[in-house]
């Protein structure tokens, strides 16, 4: 008897990488999660595209996504049996009052070894500081910003003739590797 996949909303803001490496793994008959909903917090991103020609139901949320909007996604979300809920590249930050619905059911990806760096332009950070590694760190979302425990890690080495744009795509390719691994193993444990 096959068990039925759980079901995963993930939340973006921009091209849709991440998603399309959650999408990739979640088609394999082995993967125990599918993606069932798509939430974004922009309308013409571009990840919305790869939800829509995977046959994902979308939500696009306001700029304020106020607590009256809040209450309503979550209510769909909990409609829809969604068991965890994926930020991948979701410039947004969850309110306390849309946590508490998903308690330790919401993570993220982020584009640096946590703690360090923090926020955004975590690539120029890592090169102004002339770090050895950058990385990608997999949390939990907490109410304090990249500040929830941490999941899982994955180190990038620096490279001397490193640009923002060259990290970025290498640790990028990293953390498509890395979320549906360890999604699939959250859903197991």
């Amino acid at each position: 008897m096959i068990k039925e996949k759980t079901n995963i909303a993930v939340f973006i803001s921009g091209r849709g990488t991440n998603l399309k490496a959650l999408i990739l793994r979640s088609n394999k008959n082995s993967c125990n999660y599918k993606i069932a909903f798509v939430v974004s917090n922009k309308k013409n991103a571009a990840g919305l595209k790869i939800a829509k020609k995977n046959k994902i139901l979308t939500k696009i949320i306001s700029k304020q996504f106020l607590k009256a909007e809040q209450k309503k996604l979550a209510k769909i979300l909990i409609n829809k049996n969604i068991q965890f809920i994926c930020l991948a590249g979701f410039m947004k930050i969850l309110s306390p009052y849309f946590l508490n619905f998903f308690k330790n059911k919401v993570i993220n990806i982020h584009p640096s070894l946590l703690p360090k760096y923090k926020g955004l332009n975590t690539h120029h950070r890592a090169l102004k500081a002339k770090e050895k590694f950058s990385g990608c760190t997999i949390h939990y979302v907490s109410k304090k910003l990249d500040s929830g425990k941490i999941i899982a890690k994955k180190k990038v080495k620096i490279l001397k003739k490193d640009t923002i744009k060259k990290l970025e795509k290498r640790v990028l390719k990293e953390e498509n590797k890395l979320y549906p691994i360890v999604l699939e193993k959250l859903i197991m444990s």
